[in-house]
């Protein structure tokens, strides 16, 4: 839903100049706008208009107990509302983004449906922790409300990566166009390939059951935290991944697998053995 073969427009509005503090974003032909802003201007969000409307919002930072970031999606006749309480009673977030209607079009079944769609794609991708305390069932809408809803999600999702927020999207690898790269060591095998998204680890691929004494603290935490939200899986001679996985890099990509500090764009090869840095540079000299 995600996805488009053809391009876009999002405008950043920055009412303030500074590149870091409050946006507005909006889509071109979209009724809907986003205001993304660091918890510190928590008192000029609250007042700009956006936010006494009906609208679903995400909220987060880091992780409370692994390399992932927490995540925390949630709705509101008036977000301004629920946002005060979370002020009060959540710590951990350090940005936020809400989403609302120009036109105030959105409904209480519109971001029921919204924020338990949100909820349902992070929870599939795993690249997050969830706050929330469990991912609602997707409310029933009308046929008509359920195509305007989904629609709106659909430009909700295009939005989110442009300011940042990656964390709704699971790893897609286009076979046609990358690379199909390996890491084999200490007999297990991975298969990888390089995207514009991340480095992406690849369903079936095997990882090290235990990390080397000098193993660095985050890549312990993080083969932690994908064990615990089941992207790891524990076999008879290590871990498989169950899923298609997005990494920030070849290195951090070949740390969870190997269980160690590694070069990613050396370990990673082809069938014919040329590393990961080869092709790179064969490409950026081409």
């Amino acid at each position: 839903m995600n996805k488009t073969t053809t391009g876009y427009s999002v405008r950043i509005f920055i009412p303030s100049g500074e590149p870091e503090g409050l946006r507005i974003v909006e889509e071109s032909n979209w009724t809907g706008q986003g205001l993304v802003f660091p918890r510190l201007l928590f008192s000029e969000a609250r007042q700009r208009l956006e936010l006494k409307r009906t609208g679903v919002y995400i909220l987060w930072g880091p992780g409370k107990s692994s390399q992932l970031p927490c995540l925390y999606v949630g709705e509101g006749d008036d977000v301004l509302l629920r946002l005060e309480q979370h002020i009060k009673n959540k710590d951990f977030w350090t940005h936020a983004m809400v989403f609302t209607s120009k036109d105030q079009n959105l409904n209480k079944a519109h971001v029921h449906y919204l924020e338990a769609r949100l909820l349902h794609l992070a929870n599939e991708a795993k690249r997050c922790e969830l706050d929330n305390g469990n991912v609602p069932q997707i409310p029933p809408l009308s046929e008509a409300d359920q195509v305007d809803a989904a629609s709106f999600l659909g430009d909700m999702l295009l939005c989110l990566p442009v300011v940042g927020i990656n964390l709704f999207e699971k790893a897609t690898v286009d076979s046609s166009n990358e690379i199909d790269l390996l890491l084999r060591a200490k007999g297990i095998e991975a298969r990888g390939a390089e995207t514009p998204q991340g480095f992406v680890v690849r369903s079936g691929s095997r990882a090290v059951k235990l990390e080397v004494p000098s193993c660095l603290v985050y890549c312990k935490e993080l083969r932690a935290a994908l064990v615990t939200n089941g992207v790891l899986k524990l076999s008879d001679d290590g871990y498989i991944f169950t899923q298609d996985y997005l990494f920030s890099s070849p290195s951090t990509a070949a740390d969870v697998v190997l269980g160690l500090s590694a070069n990613g764009r050396i370990v990673w090869k082809t069938r014919d053995g040329r590393t990961l840095k080869a092709l790179q540079e064969s490409e950026a000299s081409s």
